[in-house]
C-alpha cells in the first residue's frame, strides 16, 4: 500500500534529499579538485596517444600508446584555474552519481508499488554502468582517433596550438554525450514496457532512426564536422538495435 503524505512532508523530504545530494556532490568536488592535476593528465592522453586493439584468440587487449608530446596552452590568466574547477565539478557529479540516484530512489520509493520497487535498484545499477561504459568507450576509442584525425588532417603547413580550456571542453562534452547516449537501450526498454511504442514499430522504422541518429549526433558533438558526427551516430544506431533486442529478450513486444 502506498503511504500518503501531506504536501509539506513531501517538500521537507525533497529538501532533505537535495541537501544530501548537494553535500555529496560538494565532497566529490573537493576530492576531484585535490586530484584535478591527475585527472587533467588522464584527459590529455587522447591528445598524445593512439589506441591499439589486439585480438589474440581467446583474448582481446586494448593498449593506449603514446605517440607525441603536444602541449596545451592557456590564453587567459584564469583559464587554467577554471579548467581545474570544471574538471573537478564534472568529476564530482559523476563520482557521486550513485548517491544522487539513491537519494532519488529514497524520495520516490514511498510512492511506488512493491513490484515496481524491486526494479529500481537494478535499473539504477544498469544506468550507471551504461554511462560509465559509454564514457570509457569515448575516452579509449573515440577521442584518441578523433583527436589524431582532426589535428593531422591537412595540417602539414599548420602548427596546432590548443587552448587548455577549449580542449577540456571538447573532451568533457564528448565523454558526457557518449555516456548519455549509452542510456538509449534503457530508454527504449522503458518506453516499450509502458506501451508507448512497440518493438515491431521500432524495427519497422529503422531508416528514420538512422536519420534521427545523425541529427542527434550533429546536435551533441562539440564540433560541426561530419567525421565526429559519424563517430557518434554509429554507436547510437547500434544502441538502438540493442534496445530492441533487450526488449524482446525481456518478453516485451
Amino acid at each position: 500500500m502506498i503511504d500518503k503524505m501531506p504536501l509539506t512532508a513531501h517538500l521537507g523530504e525533497l529538501r532533505k534529499r537535495l541537501l544530501v545530494s548537494f553535500v555529496a556532490v560538494f565532497a566529490g568536488f573537493i576530492f576531484c579538485f585535490y586530484y584535478s592535476e591527475y585527472i587533467f593528465y588522464l584527459l590529455t592522453l587522447p591528445l598524445n596517444s593512439t589506441t591499439k586493439l589486439s585480438i589474440t584468440y581467446p583474448f582481446i587487449s586494448l593498449e593506449m600508446l603514446k605517440n607525441s608530446n603536444r602541449q596545451l596552452v592557456f590564453l587567459a590568466p584564469a583559464e587554467a584555474f577554471w579548467m581545474h574547477m570544471k574538471v573537478a565539478g564534472v568529476g564530482g557529479i559523476v563520482l557521486t552519481s550513485p548517491v544522487i540516484l539513491f537519494e532519488v530512489w529514497r524520495f520516490m520509493g514511498p510512492g511506488l508499488m512493491p513490484k515496481e520497487k524491486k526494479y529500481i535498484i537494478p535499473l539504477m545499477f544498469i544506468m550507471v554502468s551504461l554511462f560509465l561504459i559509454g564514457a570509457l568507450f569515448c575516452f579509449l576509442l573515440v577521442l584518441p582517433f578523433a583527436m589524431n584525425f582532426l589535428i593531422t588532417y591537412k595540417t602539414e603547413m599548420l602548427k596546432p596550438m590548443l587552448s587548455v580550456g577549449n580542449y577540456i571542453d571538447f573532451c568533457l562534452k564528448f565523454i558526457l554525450a557518449f555516456g548519455a547516449i549509452f542510456e538509449l537501450p534503457v530508454v527504449i526498454v522503458f518506453l516499450t514496457k509502458i506501451g508507448v511504442i512497440t518493438t515491431r514499430t521500432l524495427a519497422k522504422n529503422r531508416k528514420y532512426a538512422v536519420l534521427i541518429a545523425f541529427v542527434l549526433a550533429a546536435i551533441l558533438t562539440p564540433t560541426p564536422d561530419a567525421f565526429n558526427q559519424i563517430l557518434m551516430a554509429v554507436p547510437i544506431i547500434l544502441l538502438y538495435e540493442a534496445g530492441i533486442w533487450a526488449s524482446r529478450i525481456l518478453g516485451i513486444k
